[in-house]
């Protein structure tokens, strides 16, 4: 797997999931734009993940089927769709559809991340997969800079149009630079589907999957909620300074690019465990966003490092557990990453309407203890059961590397 395809399906997972993310820095415009009250704000970010959660289900087992580099190359054609709807809608719900389909077809991401590890040697995988996950952090996070920047100059809708103009871009390229997909089975759709969902009741995927779930509430409670706080006294921060925050989880993420090497040696259980202890201590910090800024940075670097951590762990470890069929496996873990993502958008501006900052803040620690229990009981399973499957229950045909 040369470099230029690893950059490739790199900003092909950035510019994908940017779509799902970009409104976080300005709700609060978006919202009076499209006359949608403060305490349903979240909800910009929530439809996107919806959207993203059916994808998971019924889009993502088509890579077990299908060529993998025209899936990609479709999907990110109807991202652009997506989004150049949101940036066009003159009413809420129009936005919401935008944002559905967008989110819907995002799932492009984890096509892209099951096409690295199908097309990796075992001993590089984890570390492939570090490099082509960057471009899920960098979209999350870089663009709530790139957002803020935007949407001072020529408005929110700005934002959209551009990720509308990237996506289309990128789905010719895809199509055009990346090799054949030779690692595809033969199995049919249905069986895809079946296979999805007799994965939940594996014991080692369920636990790694709970992780996810929590780990990434407890990301969605903070980067869903801070604009809110960041923009109202004593701060009164715009666009543009509140999405500048990117920097700092960028900072923090990119600094776990090295947890995929981890995994190769044999050390994700640890790893994971280390980083959900981080993961809860950084809202000790982010909890002092009233008070203090320099704190609040430390807290959200602490937090992002935490999660990549987490999160390229999970995948390493699927990968390994499941690796005849990729795209299934990691489709069907980033469900909880759907549902965590929606439950902290949607939860941390319910709370901070009617508790402040303060009842985000306990929300956050709160599924950050949780992650942490679940890793306890994904640690247990993994010793007494984690093993791949036997050639009879897989559903795809033998992978090439």
């Amino acid at each position: 797997m040369n470099g230029t395809t690893k950059l490739l399906l790199a900003a092909v997972c950035g510019v994908a999931v940017a779509g799902v993310y970009a409104g976080q820095p300005v709700l609060g415009p978006m919202g009076r734009d499209l006359d949608v009250p403060a305490d349903a704000l979240g909800w910009f970010v929530a439809t996107g993940q919806l959207g993203y959660l059916a994808g998971l289900v019924l889009l993502v087992p088509l890579g077990d089927v299908l060529d993998r580099r025209r899936l990609i190359a479709a999907h990110l054609a109807l991202v652009a769709a997506g989004s150049a709807i949101t940036g066009a809608a003159p009413v809420a719900w129009a936005a919401f559809s935008g944002l559905a389909a967008a989110g819907l077809f995002a799932v492009v991401v984890q096509t892209a991340v099951a096409y690295t590890a199908s097309i990796s040697p075992a001993a590089e995988r984890g570390r492939n997969l570090g490099i082509v996950t960057s471009g899920v952090v960098i979209g999350i996070l870089g663009a709530r800079i790139v957002a803020g920047v935007l949407a001072d100059l020529w408005g929110w809708r700005s934002i959209y149009l551009a990720l509308a103009l990237l996506a289309a871009v990128l789905a010719l390229l895809t199509r055009t630079l990346l090799p054949a997909d030779v690692s595809r089975g033969t199995a049919r759709y249905g069986q895809a589907l079946r296979s999805f969902g007799g994965l939940f009741a594996r014991p080692v995927f369920l636990g790694r999957g709970l992780v996810a779930f929590f780990l990434f509430a407890s990301f969605g409670t903070l980067w869903s909620g801070m604009a809110l706080p960041l923009a109202e006294a004593p701060w009164h921060l715009d666009a543009t300074q509140i999405g500048l925050f990117g920097v700092a989880g960028l900072a923090g993420a990119l600094g776990a690019a090295r947890s995929g090497r981890w995994g190769d040696a044999g050390h994700a259980r640890r790893v994971t465990g280390i980083a959900l202890v981080l993961l809860l201590a950084s809202w000790a910090a982010i909890g002092q966003l009233p008070w203090s800024l320099p704190l609040l940075i430390l807290g959200v670097i602490v937090l992002d490092f935490a999660v990549q951590a987490v999160h390229v762990s999970n995948q390493h470890t699927l990968t390994a557990a499941y690796p005849g069929r990729t795209s299934t496996t990691i489709g069907a873990y980033m469900v909880f990453y759907s549902l965590g993502s929606a439950l902290g958008a949607a939860g941390t501006t319910a709370l901070y309407d009617a508790t402040g900052w303060t009842g985000s803040s306990i929300l956050g620690a709160t599924l950050a203890l949780c992650a942490l229990a679940a890793w306890a009981f994904s640690t247990r399973a993994e010793s007494r059961a984690a093993r791949p499957l036997s050639p009879s229950s897989t559903v795809v045909g033998r992978v090439r590397c």
